[in-house]
């Protein structure tokens, strides 16, 4: 059962210091915390808060005339996650700028480290690997299609952007609170390590010589995307076979958020998890 909500009158109530001025301090300083924005997310922290994914529920912050609409959700924290409410001029003075949807959850994620989450991979298994990802749109995008299509996991490199970004998050809806990841290392380190336990490793190019449809699937396959313009680095292309998604002459490529969407929808395909 969620805590009783606290009235906050002031935006400087250093019990909500953590959601001051959240465009500027999204990006720097952060410590494994985040900022979860509006009612799916908020869901989805309810859903991950303690259930072995890392993901906890440090305090709650809302439009004193939200906290009816999701009180269902509310009920979901256990009684030690504090709840705060303010009217309208308070929390935009809080967050600094007119914060529309009213719902906040300051979250704390726990990584375990990149061989744990290795290890527990199933038999068979679908990875998606970044490397140099670093729009939020996409990488929050990314984590919404690895969801879609059931990929295992997803592997970001130490070049990708933090998908706890409040955009990310954002655009993700909630996937990345149920998908899970670890960021860190070289791309071509990840690489072997997913070779090492038999994975099929695919990048996506437009050189590509595969057609993204005709890929030897076997039971676990990794994908992997770069960022758009550059792609991925030549040591990974070289190494390591690349299929193409068919496209219309004269496109250089798709947006990587896309291109992901349709070779996991392919891949999954293969797969029969959809």
């Amino acid at each position: 059962m969620a805590a009783m909500p606290l009235t906050i009158e002031s935006a400087d109530d250093p019990r909500i210091a953590e959601f001051r001025d959240i465009r500027e301090r999204d990006l720097t300083g952060r410590q494994n915390r985040f900022i979860a924005e509006g009612t799916v997310v908020l869901r989805m922290l309810a859903e991950a808060h303690g259930q072995g994914r890392g993901f906890f529920a440090e305090k709650i912050l809302l439009l004193r005339n939200r906290l009816d609409g999701v009180g269902e959700i509310l009920d979901r924290f256990p009684g030690d996650v504090p709840v705060y409410v303010a009217e309208a001029d308070v929390l935009d003075g809080i967050v600094g700028f007119n914060m529309h949807r009213g719902v906040l959850a300051l979250g704390r994620r726990e990584q375990a480290a990149e061989t744990a989450l290795l290890d527990a991979l199933p038999g068979k298994a679908l990875v998606l690997v970044g490397c140099g990802i670093s729009n939020h749109d996409n990488a929050g995008s990314m984590f919404r299609n690895a969801a879609a299509f059931k990929a295992d996991a997803i592997l970001l490199d130490e070049t990708c952007c933090d998908p706890l970004y409040r955009k990310a998050l954002r655009v993700s809806v909630g996937s990345v609170l149920n998908t899970p990841y670890h960021r860190g290392g070289n791309g071509l380190d990840i690489l072997v390590g997913l070779a090492e336990r038999g994975f099929a490793i695919w990048t996506l190019s437009p050189r590509g010589e595969t057609d993204i449809r005709e890929i030897a699937t076997g039971d676990r396959v990794a994908l992997v995307v770069g960022t758009e313009g550059e792609g991925l680095p030549e040591e990974v292309l070289s190494r390591f076979r690349a299929a193409r998604i068919p496209q219309s002459e004269g496109l250089d490529s798709l947006n990587v958020a896309t291109a992901t969407g349709i070779a996991l929808f392919a891949i999954a395909s293969a797969m029969t998890r959809i």
